[in-house]
């Protein structure tokens, strides 16, 4: 599936991953296109069908437009259009773990893995899965069922072909399939060859090794793993061999099956079923640096197969980078490979010696910025391969593509979570590439295919390796080439308040996306009833009116806007009149508004004012009447508990800054026009979006974007109304005071308002302040609450939990992990903190982890600034060297670096600023988390 998809080893995960940022410039070899012939992404609308999918891999849209899925664990999975509902119709035994040399169980790669139907399936209702079944044999299996109505019938099994696998220290399954026009079935297969003893070619020859070798599978004619199969199901279940593989039948040492071979993990491939061109991802090794005698840095390749041939690995990478025959016995280097002579010499092959010379890849990146694909940017490295699009195939769909994208291959990065649509000319030869709907947001599309009705369904595997996922999802994007409705934005001054009530209402923001000339009407009608009740709606024709509220009552104020076209739209905000909500404040007396220290008491006061109530000044608001908690981050997000284990652990919030005006925002804003804190309304509760998102590291990002620009799908029908007129900070902040929320462990029922608190010495997560008080509502309308948070940082923090700008690194999640790490990929990059304030820090620590296997990392010095990159100095750490342990588990055990600062107060933006002047474009090392001390 990826690079380190093979195990939750954090070395094996941090070498595949000297990553960057992304850029979105576009590779041609002809001048960019005329924009104006490039569909406005507008047009295109990502409905989300189905959510928290558990590892789905591949899938196939029937006829019909249901869809049918595998999960990894061997669920089979159908998507019915007209009941919305996704449901499993079959469970297989698969085997999904490997035990490593210490009997130890570990995830592994296998399971059920591809999924298609047969070219006649409207007539013979055919499926066929390829999965590892359980069991002591260490197999997987291409097999075929028949689907009858929406029942898997497993008794119709038939095994179609076996391919033997070792499960033992393994990985790199392939098991996409595909057809071509001639009704020829293609599947691929991976390496299945462990990375584990080096970064570089697999090629370890010694006795025993084999598990290490890629000449025994991807290397080998006579072996059917690292390859792409053709062959021709019959009806009886079995199969016959196509003429043109790349091995004529009977050729010795070969198996006639292969029609591409030399490839490392070609997880998903596709069929242009005009030309029978194959296409497919191979996801590369992970070395992030060229090495001398050994061979090339890492990378991925997206390929094209015109005719069978031999792709090189694992001699070569990318456009036939050479790898050195390099012998594991003496650790001496031999000759490179030769591209035109390939020759498999090891004693694990048992094909031919000499093998078809290596074809080079159609597109090849590292995970640094390559010049040659500028448009692939930076980052994680997993290439896949969608379909092809022919708009004649959708003559009478519902809603076909444009025809810019006739021709056009779509690509996929899984880790970058971007999409290529790819233009080749009449020999094949690629014109462009170029981004496909580059600002829409993916969670890993693992795959990709066009059903009936001209949608393009992406399956999305999730951001968590491993792991049913919150985002995983079956997603349609679908096209609209004729009118588009209004884009509506609504607002209000303020939705509560005393009568006389003056609000402010606001479009800003609405827009029509053809240009059509827009008529706007506002409706204010009492949630009392209508004119039955006395109660009559005023209709405002202004897009941006005034309006005061004279007699108290619930009200609603709805916005329907309608284009010249006659289409139209609505939103709501809902206005409480005649109850003042009342005002809270909590502030720290003095110290430190950022962190808390165990064992040094808080000073803290409440204050709170109601116009109809009083205040807690002149008694008439009583402390009793005053809720104050001090609660605690769940465990299951603590920080680590010894030094061992900082790396790479974190707690929940991206920034633990005195949050003052999270909820003075939330009160401003529409927020709770759909929402109230603890129960259902239009959206979720608050309550719930903060337990849904505790574990979230992206948490603070994805929703204060999903505030800003809208959206849906997350919580079933309802709609996300966007808020452009937010900023990105403020936008955070009330996504912090929301994730405040998930807290459920009560330090004590109700402190007072006044007084000290002293944090415990056993506990590792978040402080988290929070007073409320609700008043006793006024002229017949109900209470109204006012709450205000203050969140203060455990001082040892994960560098990885920083949601500010950064630059030169890159951020991995890994597994269940809270924050991701980090990794520093080159000299004069950072990592920021926004609004740190460091009264009274006198000392900050760093675990820090210097890989030394195959010169990944070359060590360096962290700076701390304050308010910019270039900023005052605040102090450095000592030199940072590698790591000098040959174990490979001390790989990236951190090391400790304390550094004494210049006293600082007040908040500032931090900066963490790697250096080392000597390193060039080498990765530098790996900081783990910070310790704040006074």
């Amino acid at each position: 599936m990826n690079a380190s998809f093979h195990t939750p080893r954090a070395y094996r995960t941090l070498t595949a991953l000297c990553l960057g940022a992304m850029g979105l410039w576009a590779y041609s070899a002809k001048p960019l296109i005329d924009p104006g012939d490039l569909p406005d992404e507008n047009r295109f609308t990502k409905v989300v069908l189905a959510e928290k999918l558990n590892e789905p891999l591949e899938m196939a849209i029937l006829p019909d437009e249901r869809v049918l899925l595998v999960e990894r664990h061997g669920d089979v999975r159908l998507y019915s259009p007209i009941t919305k509902q996704l449901k499993t119709i079959a469970t297989i035994p698969v085997s999904t773990k490997y035990k490593d040399k210490e009997g130890t169980e570990t995830e592994a790669e296998d399971g059920l893995l591809g999924v298609n139907i047969d070219p006649n399936f409207e007539k013979n209702h055919w499926v066929y899965l390829y999965y590892s079944p359980a069991g002591a044999t260490s197999k997987n299996s291409l097999t075929r069922y028949e689907l009858r109505g929406d029942e898997l019938v497993l008794s119709s099994k038939k095994v179609l072909l076996d391919v033997a696998t070792q499960r033992e220290q393994c990985c790199h399954t392939g098991g996409s399939i595909d057809w071509d026009r001639d009704g020829n079935l293609y599947l691929s297969t991976g390496d299945n060859t462990s990375p584990r003893a080096t970064l570089y070619a697999p090629i370890d020859e010694r006795p025993g090794r084999g598990p290490w070798d890629a000449q025994k599978s991807s290397g080998n004619t006579n072996d059917l793993r690292g390859k792409i199969l053709r062959i021709h199901p019959e009806a009886d279940g079995t199969y016959t061999i196509p003429d043109g593989n790349l091995f004529p039948k009977g050729t010795p040492n070969t198996r006639p099956e292969i029609y591409t071979m030399g490839h490392r993990n070609p997880y998903r491939i596709s069929v242009d079923k005009r030309n029978g061109y194959v296409y497919w991802g191979d996801v590369g090794p992970d070395a992030g640096i060229d090495s001398a005698g050994v061979g090339p840095t890492a990378e991925d390749e997206y390929n094209q197969a015109r005719k069978p041939g031999n792709f090189g690995w694992p001699y070569f990478v990318g456009d036939n980078k050479a790898y050195n025959d390099v012998d594991f016995v003496s650790n001496k280097s031999g000759a490179k490979f030769d591209p035109a002579h390939p020759v498999n010499d090891s004693p694990n092959n048992t094909g031919l010696r000499d093998l078809p010379p290596a074809q080079p890849a159609l597109i090849s990146y590292t995970a640094a910025e390559t010049k040659k694909f500028p448009l692939m940017g930076s980052g994680g490295r997993s290439a896949m391969a969608g379909p092809t699009y022919y708009k004649d195939d959708f003559r009478n769909a519902k809603r076909p593509f444009p025809a810019y994208y006739n021709g056009k291959v779509f690509m996929y990065e899984w880790m970058r979570d971007m999409i290529l649509a790819v233009s080749f000319d009449g020999k094949g030869d690629m014109t462009k590439m170029e981004r496909f709907l580059p600002t829409m947001a993916f969670s890993h599309p693992i795959d990709m295919a066009f059903g009936p009705n001209g949608d393009l369904y992406v399956l999305e595997y999730g951001t968590g390796w491993f792991l049913k996922n919150d985002d995983s999802r079956l997603v349609r994007i679908e096209f609209n080439a004729g009118n588009r409705k209004p884009t509506i934005q609504v607002a209000a001054s303020q939705t509560a308040g005393a009568v006389p009530l003056n609000v402010k209402l606001s479009s800003d923001g609405t827009k029509d996306f053809d240009g059509d000339a827009l008529t706007y009407q506002w409706t204010i009608v009492s949630r009392a009833g209508g004119p039955k009740s006395g109660n009559q709606p005023v209709v405002l024709t202004e897009p941006n009116p005034t309006f005061t509220f004279q007699k108290p009552g619930q009200y609603k104020a709805i916005l329907t806007v309608t284009d010249a076209k006659g289409l139209k739209d609505s939103r709501e905000v809902d206005i409480m009149a005649g109850n003042q909500p009342p005002q809270v404040t909590l502030d720290v007396a003095k110290g430190n508004k950022s962190f808390y220290f165990p064992g040094q008491a808080i000073a803290y006061q409440v204050n709170v004012t109601d116009k109809e109530d009083g205040s807690l000044a002149n008694g008439r608001i009583l402390p009793k009447q005053v809720m104050v908690q001090a609660t605690y981050q769940d465990e299951a997000n603590a920080q680590p508990k010894s030094e061992a284990e900082r790396s790479p652990a974190g707690h929940k919030f991206s920034e633990a800054t005195y949050l003052s005006t999270g909820q003075a925002l939330m009160e401003k804003s529409d927020c709770k026009a759909c929402h109230f804190t603890d129960k259902k309304s239009v959206g979720p509760s608050f309550t719930d979006v903060a337990k849904r998102y505790k574990s979230d590291a992206n948490a603070v990002a994805s929703l204060s974007n999903k505030i800003i620009k809208g959206g849906g799908g997350s919580w079933g029908d309802a709609i996300m109304t966007a808020h452009p007129q937010l900023a990105t900070p403020d936008a955070n902040e009330i996504v912090k005071y929301i994730l405040t929320l998930s807290d459920k462990k009560v330090s004590s029922p109700s402190l007072t308002t006044q007084g000290t608190y002293m944090p415990k010495e056993n506990e590792k997560g978040n402080l988290v302040f929070r007073t409320s008080y609700k008043d006793k509502g006024a002229n017949g309308l109900p209470p109204q609450m006012a709450e205000q948070v203050l969140m203060l940082r455990n001082p040892l923090v994960a560098l990885g939990a920083s949601n500010s700008q950064s630059k030169g690194i890159t951020l991995f999640k890994m597994g269940t992990q809270p924050y991701p790490l980090v990794i520093v990929l080159a000299s004069d990059t950072y990592v920021q903190f926004d609004q740190l304030d460091l009264t009274g820090i006198r000392t900050m620590e760093f675990a820090v982890a210097v890989p030394k296997a195959q010169l990944i990392a070359v060590g360096g010095r962290i700076e701390i600034r304050i308010d910019s990159p270039k900023g005052q100095l605040l102090g450095q750490t000592e030199e940072l060297v590698q790591n000098t342990s040959n174990d490979p588990a001390d790989l990236f055990k951190p090391s400790m670096a304390k550094v004494t600062i210049t006293p600082t107060t007040g908040q500032h933006n931090l900066y963490f600023v790697f250096k080392n002047e000597k390193a060039g474009k080498s990765p530098l090392f790996v900081p783990a988390t910070v310790q704040f001390s006074n």
